[in-house]
């Protein structure tokens, strides 16, 4: 039977904040207790701690990286998918993905949050996280309504959710 898969979405590298990091690391570990495998770009910031976090609880990670050389993936990638792609791999992050959580996030995170919207993933933002995850939770991202961006308080409600949405 095939597991859960849940993709976390937000800053890469120097952008992210402390409060990013932390709810980032506090996701990471709420999927793999969960059961499900973590999905995500693969790099530094959010990716890297939600990594770390599920990692830490024993869980399964998968990078889907834009470049071709496995030594760009963060440490705490159990699979790395080289795309070489560059940002177009934004797409298949989404769409690797039951569920998306946005945590913080610049415009990178807005192309994965879009394609979730248009492809109609479950879309969770955890809310204080900053970046696009507060600019959009709760909201739509046009008049067409095709799925909620849900706002969760903290991880476990974000696992919940898209436990319960998938």
């Amino acid at each position: 039977m095939r597991r859960t898969q849940i993709a976390v979405i937000g800053y890469n590298g120097d952008s992210c904040t402390e409060a990013a990091r932390d709810a980032a690391y506090q996701v990471g570990a709420e999927i793999a207790r969960a059961g499900a495998v973590l999905v995500c770009g693969g790099l530094g910031g959010v990716m890297e701690a939600a990594c770390k976090g599920a990692k830490e609880a024993g869980g399964t990670t998968i990078g889907i990286i834009p470049q071709q050389d496995f030594s760009y993936a963060n440490q705490y990638c159990d699979l790395v998918v080289c795309t070489g792609i560059g940002f177009a791999r934004d797409f298949i992050v989404a769409s690797s993905a039951d569920g998306i959580i946005a945590v913080g996030g610049g415009v990178g995170t807005l192309i994965e949050l879009s394609v979730g919207y248009m492809i109609k993933k479950p879309l969770v933002v955890v809310s204080g996280s900053g970046g696009i995850a507060d600019a959009y939770g709760g909201k739509s991202l046009d008049e067409r309504n095709r799925v909620p961006i849900h706002t969760a308080k903290d991880a476990k409600t974000a696992i919940q959710i898209i436990m319960n949405l998938k």
